[in-house]
């Protein structure tokens, strides 16, 4: 993960926008000695984050996509043909 200080990231505030959607990695920004680091990320990448955080906040939701990843990678899935009326 790219680290800027604030002064460096001001300047190069197109190019690193630009950077972080493209890339899909976030930037950290420090802002000096007495005041906390902040992160820049894309718009798509941060709504990915909160699907997944909301998806992951239920213990039966996240035991059920935990099983379900399981039972994908050691060949017990089944594939099926989607039927489209």
């Amino acid at each position: 993960m790219k680290t800027l200080n604030y002064t460096s990231f001001r300047s190069e505030l197109a190019s690193s926008m630009d950077r972080v959607v493209e890339d899909h990695q976030p930037i950290v920004v420090t802002r000096g000695s007495d005041k906390k680091a902040v992160v820049v990320m894309s718009l798509d990448d941060f709504k990915s984050y909160q699907e997944t955080a909301h998806l992951m906040s239920s213990i039966n939701n996240y035991n059920r996509l935990n099983d379900s990843i399981e039972e994908l990678e050691s060949g017990k899935s089944i594939q099926k043909e989607l039927i489209e009326e």
